[in-house]
């Protein structure tokens, strides 16, 4: 399989890239297991001076970093500056606080001494996506390493250049050959290196079809799995609220990434008492944004990553809008090279309609108007994901409901969603399973040993 990386503003390929070899891939995973016999055995003092490094890599070449992110998938550079400047702070987050996560936690019983010890398990297959391809393998990376484990990212076939950045800033970071590997290769061999019984487990961010696959051929070598699937975000917003930001902060949510994030709000569900002023402003600052050149300091919004993108976004909107759905803004692709599509909006869509179901990969908003409290949390929750959720009340009764019953991992208040390494971040649902970042992300790939001294 060819892997291209191909400039989603001009459509044009900038550079090409073979596939490595049985012969090179069986190299690898040789070279991985070797290196996690030596890394498990170092100390958190020299993973942290390694991971620390990383992380000063990261913040001096940002604007680089930036700019490859931006000519393989299109994001605008200052937010793919910003992303390299949020894998430094992954990576100085756990070289600070993973020794600490991962201290002896002694339990009184009737022994003279017992605890728990947590260990590392060995290499770990990350399976990446394209659309934060730094961060989603930082956030990854940073833990594992730190924890003693080894990496090996088979990141998506549309980013090489990106993937083969991120194993040189390990390296340079001092790490020794073979803790952080990339293997370029196609997603139809992905499920051998699954199987392969040096790799000890798998992570997977991406779709459903994807995670679903991997966690079957994982499940088949009894193989540990984390998962971060897809998200139909809900954005609630209540009378309570202050209008002002919810708004402005619902285009931001929609379209952040070119609108082309797991987290990304994509439902928003607004009380009918200020339904007509939301949908006003919110098509007003939607119909606003800068849609253009991603290298641009003044663009809002940039390409979608690929053709096929362009398509499927704009198919489902078309399907939505033929089911009956009300177009709002929006709804076309740009003329001109590149894979445009104009940030969209639409109301009043019937439940067979894709833009009801379906996430939505792409700027394209759908706004629903409810009565209350409880038809909010119903239509929310009217959905097989369960990623993020934001919502918008000043009041303290309808906070505590939200917080209780929006099936999601995750729910801000009066706030953007967006991950942090100080707090966990996975899903419910067809979202996936398990948990990235904090205390819990770095201890999803660790054995943890019970320790009983009579």
């Amino acid at each position: 399989m060819a892997i291209e990386s191909r400039n989603p503003a001009t459509g044009e390929v900038v550079k090409h890239f073979d596939e490595i070899s049985e012969k090179q891939l069986d190299e690898k995973l040789a070279l991985a297991a070797r290196a996690y016999r030596a890394h498990r055995r170092s100390s958190f003092a020299e993973r942290a001076r390694a991971m620390a490094r990383a992380g000063e890599i990261l913040e001096r070449e940002k604007r680089r970093f930036g700019a490859l992110m931006t000519q393989e998938m299109g994001k605008t550079l200052k937010s793919a500056v910003a992303e390299a400047e949020k894998c430094a702070w992954v990576c100085r987050y756990y070289a600070e606080f993973a020794e600490r996560q991962l201290a002896d936690e002694v339990v009184a019983t009737s022994a003279s001494r017992s605890y728990l010890r947590y260990l590392p398990i060995g290499p770990v297959l990350a399976i990446m996506p394209w659309n934060f391809p730094f961060w989603q393998v930082f956030r990854f990376a940073a833990p594992a390493l730190m924890a003693g484990n080894v990496g090996l990212l088979k990141h998506a076939s549309n980013v090489p250049q990106c993937a083969l950045a991120i194993e040189q800033v390990f390296r340079e970071a001092g790490f020794a050959e073979g803790v952080f590997q990339t293997l370029l290769l196609g997603s139809a061999r992905t499920g051998a290196v699954v199987a392969d019984p040096r790799v000890e487990a798998v992570t997977l961010t991406g779709s459903e079809l994807a995670g679903s696959l991997v966690a079957a051929a994982a499940g088949k070598g009894i193989k540990k799995t984390v998962l971060e699937l897809g998200g139909s975000d809900p954005f609630i917003v209540m009378p309570s609220a202050d209008l002002a930001a919810a708004t402005s902060t619902a285009v931001k949510a929609r379209c952040i990434n070119n609108g082309q994030s797991c987290i990304a709000a994509k439902r928003f569900i607004v009380h009918e008492k200020i339904y007509p002023e939301f949908e006003r402003r919110f098509v007003e600052a939607m119909k606003a944004l800068r849609v253009g050149d991603p290298m641009a300091d003044d663009t809002d919004v940039g390409p979608l990553s690929s053709e096929q993108m362009v398509k499927d976004v704009a198919k489902q909107v078309d399907d939505s809008v033929k089911a009956g759905a009300r177009l709002l803004c929006g709804g076309k692709r740009l003329p001109g090279k590149g894979y445009f599509y104009a940030p969209t909006a639409l109301a009043d869509i019937p439940q067979k309609a894709p833009a009801y179901r379906e996430e939505v990969f792409g700027p394209v908003a759908s706004l629903f108007r409810v009565k209350g409290v409880d038809e909010a949390i119903t239509l929310a929750n009217d959905s097989t994901f369960g990623l993020g959720s934001s919502v918008w009340t000043n009041d303290e009764r309808e906070r505590q409901r939200f917080v209780d019953e929006i099936e999601a991992g995750q729910t801000y208040v009066n706030a953007l969603v967006a991950s942090d390494p100080r707090l966990p971040f996975g899903g419910v649902k067809r979202s996936g399973y398990g948990r990235e970042l904090s205390q819990y992300g770095i201890r999803e790939f660790v054995n943890v040993k019970t320790v009983w001294i009579a």
